[in-house]
């Protein structure tokens, strides 16, 4: 089967375009709770674990994963407050904002 040089350059810039986005993806790196922002934030990695005397208004309702700020998926995913970070979807900060 015969390739006319524009199938290959299709081909090659869709093949190029998936094999980069995917590695945007796995490397963004979680949030330690131990970052400078972090801790500023009150990020915990799971929603029970935050100081409810330091942060009276949380619940254990609120979390990563119902936040409107949150962009991932089920386990953990990006969030517009640690640009190139991941948090985990069981996690929560003091810049929760329940999703509308």
């Amino acid at each position: 089967m015969k390739s006319s040089r524009r199938q290959f350059m299709i081909l090659s810039a869709t093949t190029l375009a998936v094999a980069t986005t995917g590695q945007a993806l796995a490397a963004d790196p979680m949030v330690a709770e131990t970052e400078p922002q972090a801790i500023g934030l009150g990020y915990k990695a799971d929603t029970t674990k935050v100081d409810a005397t330091k942060y009276p208004k949380h619940n254990a309702k609120q979390n990563c994963g119902n936040c409107m700020l949150y962009k991932g998926g089920a386990a953990a995913g990006g969030c517009q407050i640690f640009a190139g970070k991941q948090v985990a979807a069981k996690g929560w900060c003091s810049a929760y904002a329940a999703k509308a």
